[in-house]
Order: structure tokens, then C-alpha cells, then sequence
């Protein structure tokens, strides 16, 4: 019987299946990923004995095995050389964005090479954690109510009657006390547990126990997503506010196997399109070299019923140059020479009508910087308007410092 993979490596697009292929999942780990999929997840859909992934990138941990998915703009089929460079990519292109935006943590702070972006969070939260305990973690005020063998507080004659008829010694009160047992200790807390159940990575392991010596234990409690809508920073906790963020994303994301308890689902994943599209605004925000604005998903409101809400477009980004709107709409996926959809197109054409635009442009990833430039048609005589809809393909950089340059200077190249 084939064995499933401890680490599996897929791109995007890609299937894995329990009976065939080089790469498997075991069938108890189909079934965890089709339960997690009833839960409306958008991550992959279901297919026959197996899953088929979309254009979500990222880590998937099921039990012990970890699913990585990375994504992918060529055709290469150095499979190896593939994987390291796609995985630098895209942890690069999530710093970039703020993915990784940790005030007291930067790359040169990390203490091991992260084998995917799950290490890497992981090694984030544990840094942001240690960081608190080393700054001292913060205490609050709460209200308390048990027995006590000194008088202080409101004394609760009922419950005192109750507990201590035999024990004149002790007082039943409620009473005020200032410690570190409140919330957001509870939530890094019980996020320290589930990394230190659902780690393999090694380099880990000592710091994680490290951690558990250190910190306080807390009462276990049930995290929902009001329970993180309902927390409130002062000056005081500010510097809490990275560990929590990364605490929400692990907890929220974590899916318990409540049947076996062997196959829990983890999952950090994260839309291309969506990175795409903000890793092109934040290189051209950061390489800008004129006085034009740069903004995203400016929306317009374009359409009203009799009864009902109003419709509004939201095209990516929104540039105003020098009095000239340059609308860019960005796709991740590789076109392989081949024009762009109708669709992407009719909608370029919506958006340069609209906004009264100069020049509207498509832009994809590839293999080489392409530019080819496209005008839209007259409705009735077909011929050339004076209506310009670019294509703009971007070759994809392993140094994403130069990446971010090159996709600039290849903008106002086109612009001018």
C-alpha cells in the first residue's frame, strides 16, 4: 500500500488523489479535506478519490502531513529548482504586501530558514511571544470571587454560608485583583498549544517548550471571530497587536478532527489574484516617479434600480497623471501568447469609457517583459478608435527588490 507523503509539494492547478499518482494523500486525509471543504471553504474543489487546488497558494496541514502550494507563472519542469524558487517568490511577494509586517521582527531576526510559510508564521508568533515575556507581560485589573482566608472585598453571605459553615476561618467575597490572567494571554496561550501540537518543524521544538516553562498557564477558552472583534488595545497592550493578528489567523484557520482527532486541517492560504494585484500597486507606490496618484480599488457607482441598492466597478488600480486617468487591471495567470478573454477585455473597455481613460492595460505575469499594445473597435464600422487597451506581462524575478523596480520602469515606460 503506497504510503502518503509527510511534506507534499503541489502548484497551483494541480490535483493529488488517494489511489493514483506519484503524489497522495491517504484516504482518512481525503475525507478530513472533504469535511473541511463542507464548510464553504474556497480553496480547492473536490474531484474523484482527491482534491484539485485553485489559484490559492499557500499550506494546507492535515494530521501531521503538510500540503504546500505554491504558485506558478512558466512552464518549467525542473521540478526541484521550481519549488525553492516559487516558494521564495511568493513569501517575498507576501513581505512585500504587509503579509509578514511584524514591528519587532524582521527577516535578519529569524532564527531558522522557513520551509514554507506555516514555519514562518509559526517562528513569527514565537519571536512576537518571547518579545512580550521579555518586555513583561502586562497586567489588568479583573474581578475575582472565591473563598479567601483574609476579609477583603464585598463578602457574599449566601455563597459564605454555603461554603464555609464548617470552616470559620475562611471568607466567601468577591474582590478586585490585578494579574496577567485576562484575554489576550488566554488567546496566545491556547495558539502556544496548538503550534506545539501541530509543529514538525525540529529547529522549533525548544522554543516552543521554552515558552510553555515561561509563560503562565491559562484557562483554556472558545475563540470565535467576536472574540477577536471584541478585544481593545490601549497604550499599554499596543505592542500585543502583532501576536494577536497572527494568533487570529492560526486559530480561525484551525478545523479539529472531532471524529478521530488524527486528521485536524489547518490552512493558510491566500487568493494570487488578490496578492498579484497589491504586490503591483505597492511596486509601483514605492518606485513612483512623478507627482500621479496611485490608488486601488477606487469603486464608482454606475447603476441604480427603481428599489434596491446601487452597482459599482472597482477596477484594481487607479492612477491620475498629470490630469489623465491610466486605469490597470492585474490577472494572475499566463496568457502563453494568446490575447486575453472577452470578458477582460469588455471590461477594460467599461473601465476606459467610465473613467474617461487615456490608456487602460491587462497586466500578467510570464517568462519576459511584453508589452503589445490594442486599440477597441468602432461599434459599426469596425475600424480603430482612438481607445487604447494594453497587454503588459511582467517577467517574474526571484529578487523581489529588483522585481518591484523592473515593474515599474516597465510601467512609465509604456505610460510615456
Amino acid at each position: 500500500m503506497h504510503k502518503a507523503n509527510k511534506h507534499i509539494v503541489v502548484f497551483e492547478h494541480e490535483i493529488l488523489r488517494f489511489d493514483i499518482g506519484e503524489k497522495r494523500i491517504s484516504e482518512d486525509q481525503f475525507k478530513a479535506l472533504q469535511q473541511y471543504y463542507g464548510s464553504g471553504v474556497p480553496f480547492f474543489k473536490l474531484i474523484y478519490n482527491g482534491v484539485q487546488f485553485n489559484e490559492h497558494v499557500g499550506v494546507i496541514q492535515v494530521g501531521k502531513t503538510l500540503i504546500e502550494v505554491l504558485p506558478k507563472a512558466d512552464k518549467n519542469s525542473n521540478f526541484k529548482l521550481e519549488e525553492k524558487k516559487w516558494r521564495d517568490i511568493l513569501i517575498g511577494m507576501m513581505r512585500s504586501v504587509g503579509g509578514f509586517d511584524i514591528k519587532s521582527t524582521s527577516s535578519s531576526h529569524l532564527k531558522i530558514k522557513p520551509n514554507t510559510i506555516l514555519d514562518l508564521y509559526f517562528e513569527l508568533f514565537i519571536k512576537e511571544v518571547e518579545y512580550l515575556l521579555h518586555s513583561g507581560l502586562v497586567k489588568k485589573y479583573r474581578k475575582k470571587e472565591g473563598n479567601v482566608s483574609a476579609l477583603k472585598g464585598s463578602l457574599q453571605f449566601n455563597k459564605h454560608i454555603q461554603h464555609n459553615i464548617t470552616h470559620q476561618e475562611r471568607f466567601y467575597v468577591r474582590h478586585t485583583t490585578y494579574d496577567v490572567n485576562h484575554k489576550l494571554h488566554f488567546i496566545l496561550y491556547k495558539t502556544l498549544q496548538l503550534i506545539k501540537q501541530i509543529n514538525t518543524n525540529a529547529s522549533l521544538y525548544g522554543r516552543i517548550g521554552s515558552l510553555f516553562l515561561n509563560f503562565p498557564e491559562m484557562p483554556d477558552i472558545k475563540v470565535t471571530e467576536s472574540t477577536f472583534n471584541n478585544l481593545y488595545f490601549n497604550r499599554k497592550t499596543e505592542h500585543y497587536k502583532k501576536g494577536i493578528e497572527i494568533a487570529k489567523l492560526l486559530l480561525l484557520q484551525y478545523h479539529p478532527d472531532i471524529s478521530k482527532g488524527r486528521n485536524n486541517v489547518l490552512a493558510l492560504m491566500f487568493d494570487m489574484n488578490l496578492l498579484w494585484e497589491k504586490f503591483i500597486f505597492k511596486s509601483l507606490r514605492k518606485h513612483k516617479k512623478n507627482k500621479s496618484q496611485i490608488t486601488a480599488q477606487t469603486s464608482k457607482y454606475f447603476w441604480k434600480p427603481e428599489k434596491g441598492n446601487r452597482s459599482s466597478m472597482k477596477p484594481d488600480i487607479w492612477i491620475e497623471n498629470e490630469g489623465e486617468s491610466i486605469i490597470l487591471d492585474t490577472k494572475w495567470k499566463n496568457l502563453n501568447g494568446y490575447n486575453p478573454s472577452p470578458d477582460d477585455l469588455r471590461q477594460m473597455y467599461v473601465y476606459h469609457e467610465y473613467y474617461k481613460a487615456k490608456k487602460v492595460a491587462l497586466v500578467y505575469p510570464g517568462i519576459k517583459n511584453e508589452k503589445r499594445n490594442g486599440l477597441f473597435l468602432d461599434p459599426v464600422s469596425s475600424n480603430p478608435l482612438e481607445k487604447e487597451c494594453s497587454v503588459i506581462t511582467i517577467e517574474v524575478e526571484s529578487n523581489i527588490n529588483k522585481w518591484q523596480q523592473n515593474i515599474s520602469e516597465q510601467f512609465y515606460n509604456w505610460l510615456n
